[in-house]
């Protein structure tokens, strides 16, 4: 088992604990006075299935009362319709501002799960239990949460921390090839934005990931798992640095948006590496052995290429519809090198298109 702990002000807030199990689970939400606390264990249907039977009894007889919601699984469930729901549960079962949420399922769970903790009561306390890989090193850390609004990503949120994020690694055994490799958009982001070093281990070991053999996982996730705690302490807020880890976000959002959800988040986010990749070189930073690199290993775990149906201007214009447009002008994050990432507003709509 290994722990990070996550700082906010150079205070210890949270631990990552990464796991082959959960063994250890019972110990920590004890380290949280669980036993004189009700428990929601918020799931989608088909995690549920895996594992709410295991964390169900775990937790069973060891918390003032237990609870649970079950929503269905996918994008199309990560609304307020959603979170109305959560509320009149939680409402119905009187929780109070001592109780605890936790969330146990992928992205849509943790950021529906963790924006309803912000929010009930003005603020409860909720553990993440992330169980896909996309979640385990990105969504779960760092305190983001939010919902979609009429298919604009996340345009509705908070932030709000956990208090411990619990990783068992063995539940990466239960995704689809493609939900797992979806996960590997956001970790080959992290050695692009941060660490070349990284980026190059994962050339180096993708034929173990690739199987998923658990020693790969664990340092992949571990190192990760870093990266973002890393960013996350040194920007919590998202007003400067945080920002880096939207490389490949402008366009994959939009990309994620234009073709109704069918394409993974993780998907979008590598494809839209790949442009913004392209981009950089345009611009003067990154060379042909550089872009060769990165389209080979998103290549190699099977990424799908740009939908070429997609109308170019629609995806400029959707663009500037983005959460992360900042006094009418995008912030979009280029890379200077592999591993050095940079935050630019200086972008033409006839830059962003070129690379079409």
């Amino acid at each position: 088992m290994k722990s990070i702990t996550v700082h906010y002000d150079q205070k210890p807030i949270y631990d990552i604990v990464i796991s082959e199990s959960f063994d250890s689970l019972l110990d920590e939400l004890n380290k949280l006075n669980i036993k004189d606390r009700r428990v929601c264990i918020i799931s989608e249907d088909n995690v549920a299935m895996h594992y709410l039977p295991i964390i169900s009894n775990i937790l069973e007889g060891n918390c003032a009362k237990l609870d649970t919601f079950v929503f269905p699984e996918g994008e199309k469930s990560k609304n307020l319709d959603t979170v109305k729901q959560i509320y009149q549960k939680l409402m119905e079962s009187k929780f109070d501002r001592s109780d605890l949420l936790i969330a146990l399922g992928g992205g849509v769970v943790g950021d529906t799960t963790g924006y309803v903790a912000a929010t009930y009561l003005r603020g409860i306390d909720f553990v993440q239990i992330p169980t896909s890989l996309l979640a385990q090193v990105d969504s779960s850390i760092g305190g983001k949460t939010g919902v979609d609004f009429d298919s604009y990503k996340n345009m509705v949120g908070a932030f709000h921390q956990p208090k411990l994020v619990y990783i068992n690694v063995t539940t990466l055994l239960t995704l689809s090839d493609r939900q797992f490799n979806s996960g590997l958009g956001e970790i080959i982001k992290h050695g692009l934005i941060k660490d070349a070093s990284y980026f190059q281990w994962i050339i180096d070991n993708k034929a173990g990931i690739m199987v998923r053999n658990n020693e790969n996982l664990l340092e992949m996730i571990e190192k990760s798992c870093n990266i973002k705690r890393m960013v996350v302490e040194n920007d919590p807020k998202e007003k400067g640095e945080r920002a880096l880890l939207n490389f490949g976000h402008t366009f994959g959002h939009a990309i994620e948006k234009l073709m109704n959800f069918e394409l993974l988040h993780g998907e979008c986010v590598a494809i839209g590496c790949i442009l913004a990749s392209h981009l950089s070189q345009k611009k003067g930073y990154l060379n042909n052995n550089d872009i060769q690199q990165i389209e080979e290993l998103f290549h190699f775990f099977n990424f799908p290429a740009f939908p070429k149906q997609l109308d170019i201007d629609r995806i400029i214009d959707v663009t500037k519809s983005d959460k992360k447009m900042e006094a009418g002008t995008i912030k979009f994050i280029l890379l200077k090198n592999i591993g050095e990432a940079f935050i630019t507003k200086d972008l033409t709509d006839e830059d962003l298109k070129s690379i079409f």
